[in-house]
This record gives C-alpha cells, structure tokens and sequence, in this order.
C-alpha cells in the first residue's frame, strides 16, 4: 500500500507539463525559471570505522587468498532457476552435478578451512582426553621423573621463548576480537543515530516535494509574464521585425530621393553661381582691360624719355618696350551663354519643398510599429486572455489532485514504521548485549588460558634456579609448572568451544563479504537481480513487474539505484512514464496552437503609407527638364582653364623693377618702379578677385556638368525605385507580415517551450530526488550488513580463531617446559668422578637411586624401591 501511495505521489510530481510539436525554433530571450527549492539531506550514507579499518582490510585481505574467485554471477543465476525436487533422483540430473561440483569449486577455499576447523572440533577434545589419560598413566610426561641432559636449559629457554611468542600472539589474536566486539555493540547502539536520519530524511524528501510543485506551477508566470511583455511590446517587436524588412527597399528609394531634393537645391546654388559669376568676370575683365591699356600707354611715354636713348640704358629700354604686349587679358567672359532660363525652371520646381516630401514618407514609414499595434489590439487581447486561461487551468488543476492527501498517508505510513522501529530498538540492544557478553566470555577463556601461561612463565622464570636438583625446586617454580599445566587443561576444556564459534562465523560472515558486500559495492548483485526470470520465473523484469503490473518494461535495480544515488528525480529513477505519461497528461499544445492560430490571423493592412505622391514624382521630372543638360559646358570650362591676362602681373612688375635697378640713378629708375608698384596693384585690387570668382564658377559648372549627366535616367531609376517600394508596401507587404508574424509567433510559443523543457528537466534531475532511498539501501546493505555486522563478526572469528589455531603450539611447549618448572618426585643422581649414573652400572637402566648405595635414607626412593 505505501509503494502505491508512494507512487501516486511521484506520479503527480509530474502532472504540471506537457509536449508541444515545435514548428520553428529560433533563439528566444532565454527565460531565468530559477532553482527548484531542495533541502538538504542529513544522512552521510558512507562509514569510515576509523582505527579498527586496518584490521578490516587484513580480513578482507585473508578471505581474498581463502577464496580469490570473482563473483559468481552466472553460478548464483543457474542455482536460483534451476529446480531442486525433493526425490533423489532430481540432484542426480546431470545439470544439477555440475552446479553442485561448481558451487564446491566456487566454495573450495571455505569448505576446506570449515572442514579443518570440523578436524580441530573432533580432534583436539579427543586428543586432550587420550593425552590426559595418558599422563594418569605416568606416561606422556606425567611421570614425576626428569632425565638430566647437557642441554636442558638451551631446551627450557627455546621452549619458554616459543611460548611467550605463542601466547603473544593469542593475546593479539584475542584483543583484536575484543576490540571487533566492542566496535559491533558500538556500531548497533550507533545505528538508532543513523537510522532517525534515514526516517528524517524520508519526510522531508515526502514534505519537500509538494512545495517543488508549487514552484514548478508558480514558473508558469514568468512564461507568462515574457510573453505578455512581448504581446505589449508587438510594436517594437513584430513592427519593427516587419519595417526592418521592409525597409530593405524602402529605405534605399526614399534615400535616393531625399538625395534628389539635394541635388535640385545644390543645382540651383550653382546656376546662382554661374550666373553671378559671369556677370562679375565679364565686368571685372572690361575694367583689368582698360586698367592695363592705361599702363602700357604710360610705360611707354616713360620709354619715351631721352634717358632711354643713353647707352647704358637703351638696351633696358628695349627690353621692356618690347615686353608691353604682355600687358593684356587673356580669358574673354563676355561671349559665355547665360544660364537665366535654367535657373528660373529650377526656381519653378524649387516652388514645392521635395525634401519636406520624402519627409512624409519617412515619417509614415516609422508608423509602421503603431499601424502594428493599433491593428492587433483585438487579437493580443483575445492571447492575453488565451494565457490567463492557461494559467487558471494549471492551477486549478493542481489544487484537485490529492497531493496533502497522499502525502499525508504517506507520512503517516513513515511515521508508523518510525514508531515500530524505535520500539524493536530496546530488544535490538538487548539481544546484541546477551550477544556482546556471549562474545566477552569466550575472549575470557582465551584471557584465562593466556593469563596461565603468562603466570606460569614469569612464575617458572622467576623461580628456577638452575643449582637446584628436579626434586628441590622451589615453590615458585613448582607453581610456575602447575599455571602451565592448567592453562594446558583449560585449552583442551575451551579450545573445541572456540572453534565451533569460529567455524560458523566464518563460514556464514565470509560468505556475506563474498556473495553480499562485495558485490554491492561494484553492483554486481544488482545485475543478478536483474537477471529477467530469476527472481520470477514468469516475469522479465522483477521490478517493473512489482510496481507497473507490466514485467516488460525494461526497469532494473541497479539502474534505479545508480539514478538515485545520482540523486536524480524518482519519475525518471523508476521510469514512471510507462505508468504516467507527464506528456500527455496536461496537453497545453491545445493552447499554444490556439495562440499559434490567432496570432496567424493577425492582419496588418499598411496601405496607408504613401512614400512620395503623385506632386514629388512631377516635381522630380520638372526638375528632370529644367534644361541644365543643355548648358554649354565647353565654353565655360574653357575660358574658366584660361589665366585672367596673359602674365602674370606680380612677375611682370618684380621684372619691371629690377631692370629699372640697372638703370642709372634718376628719374627714370623713379618713374620705371611706380609703374612696377601701380601694376601690382592692379593684380592685387582686380586679378585675384577675378580669380576666385572664376574658381567659384568653375566648381559651380562642374558640379553642374555632373548634375546634368543623365539627369533623366536618373531621376527616372529615383521615381521607379520609390515606385517599387510603394508597389511592396501595398501588394506585397503580406508576405513580409507573415514571415515576420511566423517569427514573432515561434517566439512567443519558444517561451512555453523553454518552460515545458525546464519543467521536464526539473522533473527528472530534481522534483522528489530520490537520493534518500538510495541511503536507506546503503544505510541497510552497505554501512550496517557489511560495515557494522559483517566486518566486525569477520574481525572477530579472525582473532578468536587465530588465538585458537595457536593454542596447539601453546599446549606442546607448555607441557614441555613445565617439566623444567615443576619439582620432580625423582631425579638422575650422578656419580662425582664418573659421568654415567650408577644406577645404570647396578640395576640396569631404571635409572632409580638405591639407598644403600649412597647411605643416605630417602624415604620417597625407599617408597619406590619397597612399591616396585
């Protein structure tokens, strides 16, 4: 019932989106949805065992080399199909042998060390009680007798170090199962800890994901919001999408004709030009004429003087005489046509302002985005409607399904089982405590042997004195003997105890770390369990079959555990989709293809807009026939290419001037150089203007010259472009409307798109992340299993069994050297001059003292001698 509520849940995690067959994708504004709101888990699914981890990877280390095989997967697969029956004849099937010899061959290292750990069980009791019999008998060292040697105390010191190196390591053997003990009661008192994090973290994974919903519908109004704001702004955005395209032709003909106005004002600056112009060079030569011929007429009155008629000065005289024809204009203005009918059409045309013309449409151009607005006010209202709707059907949506409800059974459910665990916990700790002193009491049998052999060996080690005959040692040695013969009895008492405990932990917590923990670390396990058939013999896949009713569906353990371990959204983990269809469920399409069709109706009639009417076209071919073509250019440029007179004045006076410095002083120099200073006052007063205006009319003609140069054609190719552009705004606007409301549209919808993605996305990766039912498998499998039980049981069979294996060689070397320590009945006596006893040369080789021999009365030989 909880896996089906639980389910349910998750199902209506993913209730709020929905798929939209996109039709154009371009780059929409990208929409911030931010983070969905998620707590942060408190479980730490991994357990480091700190110090005692040594011990841990020395087992792990020993079970390697007791069974180095890797897992076996097909074997376990095999074993779990095949059908075992109840009659003989079943596990003799050929099939069934070798998955048994298989199994033994996989087991091997497991079934020997049991099967030597069955030998010691059998063994050792039975060997303690023939040894003790034995000794009943005098025999097996328990006659009280000890045969002198020459090298007794190399043999008691060689047997009393192997003993302390034996019972080290029994002792080592021993704290390390302590401290495994200690560390499991630890752990399992620890674990309640571990396990109320679990739980915790179970209710706010099942509190958090109501409010992760609630987020996910409440992103719809920024999608929302964007495409409002762009249906506000259908001006700037689809009018200007559709001017910018337009403008493509509309643009370069207003420019041109814009550019015609200019011309038709520049063209009648420059006529103005040409006409002033002319009129100041024709009057400023006729005056430079007259002025030079005044010149010449005075320059050669002067050359007239009888000082030029002097020999030294008649060669000068000459000179310049002959030089006064120069002294003339040389370009004449008077015979240029007139350019008055020119200027006076193009005053005509100037009547009508072109400029403030194209202005208009220009200005009924940019209207473009408000003719938009003004058209699709119905439309983006009937959207804004289309929206709200949508937005009112998800949330009303939301608030029917059952969400607190199974939320609330679910909580219920968890805290339900909370409760039941906490009460298991006290018999839990109890048990492990009858567990615990289980344990403590057979590493008290270990301690007490040990304790023994320690005090036996300190005792005897202490007490011996090597002067001291075998039948006059001391007390302490005697003792010493005794500690080691009793730890040698409690050892045959104890020792078959111990083996049994080790045997079957070590079989069972082995095979755990084997077939169990390792495994599950590399999930190997899982992909056992995912084995189709194994688990039910008619279902492909186990869990998919458990929770969809549907074992087709391609769902596996270790698929689902790996995608929550990625903390990922439980709807893609358990692949809920095959059960629930988020895509399906809330069909928002039916509403963007709502928006789709309005937004495709939209009409936008932009006939309205006149680039240049019929009165700027006339004005453009008036102006066309202004007759500025038929100006004559050549004359004009021609005597524009001419200088004012035919020398330059400036050179001419400067010459003039210094021809008059060869000349002797006097009135004739005088009279020579004030000609020379008059001239160049002419050429400062009347030349240089002449000049400029002769620069002015040259720049006046040549821009008119270019003007003029297929005046026609081009104010033809101006009146056709403007033309085509307004042929495109009237006729073929429509089509620019709808390629760029296609766009516009595509835009809006790519808003609830990015919503639908992110949404899906949340979906998967982080609505109701499933990553604490990923802790709970580790907490269960991983920490307490393998971590607390597991390795600490292995730990302790480790050392127990260890500490058992090397009772043996305790045994042999304490019932060897505690005949060193422990006070004889009788002795070897040995004669002082001969080295062989004399008991041998009289009465054979019993070894024995006579008491005649010596004189001396002993009342235990005397015992003997009478008994025997």
């Amino acid at each position: 019932m909880a896996v089906q509520l639980c389910l349910l849940l998750l199902l209506f995690c993913g209730s709020t989106i929905s798929e939209v067959q996109p039709i154009y994708k371009p780059p929409p504004g990208t929409l911030d949805f931010g983070f969905v709101p998620a707590k942060t888990y408190d479980t730490g699914a991994y357990h480091e065992p700190g110090p005692i981890g040594i011990l841990f990877k020395v087992v792990h280390a020993f079970l390697y080399l007791v069974q180095p095989n890797p897992f076996p997967q097909d074997l376990i697969r095999k074993l779990a199909q095949q059908k075992f029956g109840n009659t003989q004849g079943d596990y003799q099937k050929p099939e069934n042998v070798v998955l048994t010899l298989q199994a033994i061959y996989y087991e091997i290292g497991f079934i020997v060390s049991a099967a030597l750990g069955l030998l010691f069980i059998l063994l050792l009791p039975l060997v303690g009680l023939c040894f003790c019999m034995c000794r009943c008998c005098d025999n097996c060292g328990g006659e009280m007798h000890q045969r002198q040697k020459k090298n007794a105390d190399c043999q008691r010191s060689c047997f009393a170090t192997f003993l302390f190196v034996a019972s080290s390591i029994i002792s080592v053997g021993v704290l390390c199962a302590y401290a495994a003990n200690q560390h499991l009661t630890s752990q399992v008192r620890g674990a309640k800890k571990l396990v109320n994090s679990n739980f915790k973290d179970l209710k706010v994974f099942l509190n958090d994901t109501p409010a992760q919903i609630d987020y996910l519908v409440s992103q719809y109004n920024t999608t929302k919001d964007k495409a409002l704001s762009d249906l506000n702004n259908v001006g700037p955005l689809l009018g200007s999408r559709v001017q910018e395209q337009l403008g493509k032709e509309v643009r370069p003909a207003l420019d041109a004709a814009l550019t015609m106005a200019g011309a038709i004002r520049e063209t009648k600056e420059a006529l103005e030009n040409v006409s002033v112009s002319v009129e100041v060079l024709q009057e400023g030569t006729e005056r430079l004429h007259g002025n030079l011929t005044d010149v010449k007429m005075h320059l050669s009155n002067t050359l007239n003087d009888s000082a030029c008629a002097a020999a030294q000065a008649a060669s000068t005289c000459n000179i310049i005489r002959n030089s006064l024809n120069q002294l003339n204009i040389n370009a004449n203005f008077s015979g240029l046509p007139g350019v008055s009918s020119q200027l006076a059409k193009v005053n005509d045309v100037l009547k009508i302002d072109l400029s403030s013309l194209v202005q208009k449409g220009y200005a009924a151009f940019n209207d473009t985005p408000d003719l938009v607005v003004n058209q699709t006010k119905n439309i983006l209202s009937d959207i804004k409607n289309v929206l709200e709707s949508i937005g009112s059907n998800i949330s009303n949506f939301t608030k029917t399904l059952p969400v607190q409800k199974i939320i609330a059974d679910l909580t219920v459910y968890l805290t339900q089982s909370e409760a039941n665990v906490q009460d298991y916990f006290p018999l839990v700790e109890q048990y492990d405590f009858y567990r615990w002193l289980g344990c403590l009491i057979l590493c008290c049998m270990v301690v007490l042997i040990v304790i023994f052999y320690y005090l036996g060996l300190l005792c005897g080690t202490c007490g011996y004195d090597k002067h001291a005959s075998p039948t006059t040692r001391g007390c302490i040695s005697n003792t010493g003997g005794n500690f080691l013969m009793a730890g040698v009895g409690f050892s045959f008492l104890f020792s078959w105890v111990l083996m049994i405990v080790v045997v079957l932990t070590f079989v069972t917590g082995g095979n755990i770390e084997k077939l169990v923990c390792e495994p599950f670390e590399d999930k190997t396990l899982f992909k056992v369990l995912d084995t189709p058939y194994l688990l039910n013999q008619h279902w492909k896949n186990y869990l998919s079959g458990i929770l969809f009713k549907n074992p087709n569906i391609n769902l596996t353990f270790e698929k689902v555990y790996s995608d929550c371990k990625e903390n990922k959204g439980i709807y893609t983990s358990l692949h809920l989709d095959h059960l629930f269809n988020i895509n399906e469920f809330l069909n928002i399409s039916m509403y963007t293809e709502d928006v789709a069709l309005k937004i495709e109706h939209i009409q936008i009639n932009l006939s309205k807009i006149i680039l240049l009417d019929e009165i700027g076209k006339e004005n453009l071919l008036n102006f066309s026939s202004s007759g500025i073509e038929g100006i004559n250019f050549g004359a004009y440029l021609t005597e524009i290419n001419k200088s004012v007179t035919k020398v330059d004045l400036l050179s001419f006076a400067n010459d003039l001037e210094a021809r008059a410095d060869q000349l002797p002083k006097g009135a004739l120099e005088n009279a020579l150089k004030g000609h020379a200073n008059n001239i160049r006052m002419i050429h400062s007063q009347q030349v240089v203007p002449l000049e400029q205006a002769m620069s002015t009319l040259n720049q006046s003609i040549r821009l008119l010259k270019r003007t003029s140069s297929e005046l026609m054609v081009k104010v033809k190719n101006v009146i056709s472009a403007v033309n085509a552009a307004q042929l495109l705004i009237n006729n073929n606007a429509s089509l620019v409307i709808v390629q760029e409301t296609k766009k516009y549209m595509d835009t809006i919808i790519g808003y609830f798109e990015q919503y639908i993605e992110w949404v899906k996305e949340s979906i998967a990766m982080e609505v109701a992340a499933c990553k604490p039912i990923a802790n709970v498998i580790d907490t269960a499998v991983d920490i307490f299993l393998c971590s607390y039980v597991t390795d600490s049981v292995n730990t302790f069979w480790f050392g127990l069994g260890g500490s058992s294996i090397f009772l043996i060689p305790a045994i042999i070397f304490a019932v060897k050297l505690s005949k060193y320590y422990r006070r004889m009945d009788t002795e070897d006596v040995y004669d002082d001059v001969e080295t062989i006893p004399l008991e041998n040369m009289e009465n054979g080789n019993n070894g024995y003292h006579k008491e005649h021999l010596d004189g001396i009365h002993n009342p235990v030989i005397t015992s003997s001698v009478e008994q025997w």
